[in-house]
């Protein structure tokens, strides 16, 4: 990935630039919010290796949010109040049903055996991830706010945005192995059905709290 950000950048963006906007990558990805609540709900279910599929899910997310951006439609979902309501309902009642499906997540012992745990499947986590982040319309246009203070006029377009595509998406993928693995580290801790269940309604908590905040947004008029 490192090459390949190297290959793009071809001087399109200053260094210092860059940099600033590597830090900001960092604190964005670190802020808790609904990816990291999905990571670290597919950490506790199914562990690191399985679970992780759901943070490429919201790598997918994030790219599509910044393709978005970058082709000028964020502008038309700040200023449309319907599109924006749409995607906002939609990314409410998305996280409400990962609420009801933590909510009844089954428990399993950790001394039955491994083949017993639920196993997700590779594409319905990717899909899952997705989903999360694609249904939060507050981050499109969170990024049509900040990308730009980045962007060089004099500097080809598609560059700077791929730079940042990759420079985002790396920093995302360190920040959401961390969430998930600490979930992983958990599930090994939780000996009996019974400490699943409380961590498994915790999480649906947390689902429904990430719902109840997304309500909360309101499009911000020009």
């Amino acid at each position: 990935m490192l090459s390949c950000l190297l290959i793009i950048w071809n001087n399109s963006m200053a260094i210092e630039t860059w940099l600033a906007f590597f830090v900001a990558c960092w604190v964005i990805s670190l802020s808790p919010g609904a990816g990291a609540i999905a990571s670290m709900s597919s950490g506790l279910n199914y562990g690191f290796a399985r679970g992780y599929w759901t943070a490429l899910g919201l790598q997918l997310g994030l790219l599509l949010q910044i393709a978005v951006v970058a082709a000028g439609v964020g502008a038309l979902l700040a200023t449309s109040a319907l599109a924006f309501n749409l995607i906002k309902w939609f990314g409410v009642l998305y996280l409400l049903y990962l609420a009801w499906r933590q909510w009844h997540a089954p428990p399993v012992a950790m001394e039955q055996e491994v083949s017993l745990r639920p196993l997700g499947q590779p594409l319905v986590l990717v899909f899952r991830g997705f989903l999360v982040n694609v249904s939060n319309p507050k981050a499109v246009i969170f990024m049509l706010a900040v990308l730009p203070q980045f962007l060089d006029l004099a500097q080809p377009m598609l560059q700077q945005y791929a730079v940042m595509a990759i420079t985002m998406i790396a920093v995302d993928l360190i920040v959401m192995a961390g969430y998930t693995g600490l979930a992983a580290k958990v599930l090994r801790l939780l000996r009996s059905p019974r400490q699943q269940k409380i961590m498994n309604r915790a999480f649906a908590g947390l689902f429904t709290g990430a719902a109840s905040l997304l309500v909360l947004v309101r499009r911000t008029d020009a």
